[in-house]
């Protein structure tokens, strides 16, 4: 269909099967939204370089239309043509997209802030609370999904005072199950995220070192072609690898199946060939007791404001 080489993961110009998305040139989009016409799997179309006259884009109602051009006027003018025929559009001002940009938005990818947890090993203190940096520790988990590229962000939680600490900062999945296992909450996560979320980052709340870094670091290799469906930081000592993990749609009803304290780790140690480790910025050293939280506090100690004269 097009001769636009993007290296996205499911270079999308093949037509695959199941759902997908199309990247063309300008001159290509007729041929393009025939084959959106033909096909309900094909979920975005995005368009490199307008061409002049807007066709008709009919086929693109209820699907993801990206548009990428440098001028201004031509980009309106397709977006507002889009919209009236109920396509869901996006818009880049740009001759030449890097392709990390146009994977970004061709593949969003969802945040799942794992904060239900009881603390039990923290002698009564729930340790999300405590400070890191003058933040509560979650809001570290919340910033780096945000900033490392998240295109949404939910956090599951169990105790109101997580909720108000979070204070707006995310979206908010309560879990009355919390007690019954790691999986209870994987589970509300994963339901609680919006249909076109392509992956799910997990996060645990109490790696206050992870950071936006290894977070966009990890979402640019899953979008990579050729990657595996799960993409995980390097683990230190002996662990091959440590959470954040990102876990492309297709292995979620395997993981809302899991049961107890079961996590994406159980699923990934059945199935070691779906999974890529890759090496990351910041560490992903968890919080668990009050002397992992004295080590962490004593090597990061907060930075003191510079006085001005």
């Amino acid at each position: 269909m097009s001769d636009l080489e993007v290296p996205i993961r499911g270079r999308t110009y093949r037509e695959p099967d199941g759902t997908h998305s199309v990247v063309v040139r300008g001159r290509d989009l007729e041929p393009a939204l025939q084959h959106v016409s033909s096909r309900h799997d094909c979920a975005t179309l995005a368009v490199v370089g307008l061409p002049e006259a807007i066709p008709d884009l009919s086929a693109m109602k209820d699907r993801k239309l990206i548009v990428v051009d440098a001028d201004s006027g031509r980009l309106h003018d397709f977006a507002e043509a889009a919209i009236k025929v109920g396509a869901d559009v996006e818009w880049i001002r740009s001759a030449r997209p890097s392709s990390e940009r146009l994977a970004a938005s061709l593949l969003p990818v969802g945040g799942v802030v794992l904060a239900a947890g009881s603390s039990s090993r923290m002698g009564g203190t729930q340790k999300l609370l405590l400070e890191f940096d003058g933040r509560p520790m979650v809001r570290h988990a919340v910033e780096a999904a945000s900033e490392g590229g998240c295109h949404q962000i939910v956090v599951v939680y169990a105790s109101d005072d997580i909720k108000q600490a979070l204070d707006g900062h995310a979206e908010l999945v309560h879990n009355p199950e919390a007690l019954a296992g790691m999986s209870t909450s994987l589970r509300a996560g994963l339901n609680a995220l919006r249909p076109d979320m392509e992956a799910a980052l997990i996060m645990l709340g109490d790696q206050p070192l992870v950071g936006s870094r290894s977070v966009s670091t990890l979402l640019r290799s899953w979008r990579r072609e050729g990657s595996r469906p799960a993409v995980a930081m390097a683990g230190g000592d002996k662990a091959r690898w440590t959470p954040p993990v990102v876990l492309s749609r297709e292995l979620w009803p395997e993981l809302e199946a899991l049961e107890g304290d079961s996590g994406a780790r159980q699923l990934l140690e059945r199935h070691p060939e779906l999974l890529d480790v890759v090496p990351a910025q910041g560490r992903p050293d968890d919080i668990d007791t009050a002397d992992d939280y004295a080590k962490i506090v004593r090597l990061f100690p907060r930075k003191r404001p510079t006085r001005r004269t």
